[in-house]
């Protein structure tokens, strides 16, 4: 990426009204191609139309991709006050992933999941830093990240080596724990900021035999965190069009750690 490279926003950047926390709040959307060495990263960027800059938070996707039912999880974070940025971390093979819940559907999305590892999302949270901080509606000293399912390790990861973050939440995040060298339990001595650990009961790509290996690194680093399991809920519990699997007391639960979060890291 040249130095200063500026993104290219698309011209239907939107302004959207939502109602949260019984008040209106004026939000204003923007789809963008963030410049990497490794090609462009289109990105959702939504942030309020006023009172900014803004903390930042960095949204990395599950497994299924960047779409809708993520926008609008990114559009109840930046409701409550933040600029948020959210990626499709696919770039380097598709701009749009659209998942179908199928057998063939199934081994797509694996073998879009294993084209990328922790250190290339090191890479790329470098050029969404750089995003934010060209930005005036950023308030980049400011900047924490959230991540679901396969992203649980990439938020480590980005924490890890970048400590400009704040604070980082992996919701039931899988592979915390495995054989490879960049696994999320062998980066934690890297680790100080605050850092929220929420897992599903019922997980198969997060037992919790790893779970328990994943705590024991965590004590035994050091790092300021808290790890929550949540009872009788399924991975993909907070994702709302999760059919079967959405639980909503577990997905408000979630919320609320996730605002605590941001709140006593990011706003103080």
């Amino acid at each position: 990426m040249s130095p200063g490279a500026a993104p290219i926003e698309s011209v239907h950047a939107t302004l959207r009204r939502r109602a949260e926390a019984r008040e209106e709040t004026d939000l204003i959307e923007h789809h963008i191609d963030i410049p990497t060495p490794e090609g462009a990263m289109n990105t959702f960027f939504v942030h309020p139309d006023e009172g900014g800059p803004h903390p930042v938070v960095l949204f990395y996707m599950d497994a299924p991709g960047k779409r809708e039912e993520l926008h609008d999880m990114a559009r109840r974070i930046a409701s409550v006050g933040y600029c948020v940025v959210l990626p499709n971390l696919y770039y380097r093979r598709t701009r749009e992933f659209v998942m179908e819940r199928t057998e063939e559907g199934f081994a797509r999305m694996f073998a879009m999941m294993d084209h990328i590892d922790n250190m290339a999302i090191v890479r790329d949270t470098v050029a969404l830093l750089d995003f934010v901080d060209g930005r005036p509606e950023c308030d980049a000293a400011r900047i924490g990240a959230v991540g679901y399912c396969m992203s649980g390790p990439f938020v480590v990861a980005a924490g890890a080596h970048h400590p400009r973050l704040k604070c980082i939440a992996s919701i039931y995040g899988a592979r915390m724990v495995t054989d490879r060298p960049d696994s999320p339990h062998l980066m934690l001595d890297r680790l100080r900021c605050d850092s929220y650990f929420a897992c599903a009961e019922i997980d198969k790509y997060a037992p919790k035999e790893m779970i328990d290996t994943l705590e024991a690194s965590l004590k035994a680093a050091k790092v300021p965190y808290r790890l929550e399991w949540y009872p009788g809920a399924e991975h993909g519990f907070a994702f709302p069009q999760r059919a079967g699997i959405y639980h909503k007391p577990s997905a408000e639960r979630h919320w609320e750690r996730l605002f605590a979060l941001f709140e006593r890291n990011l706003k103080h």
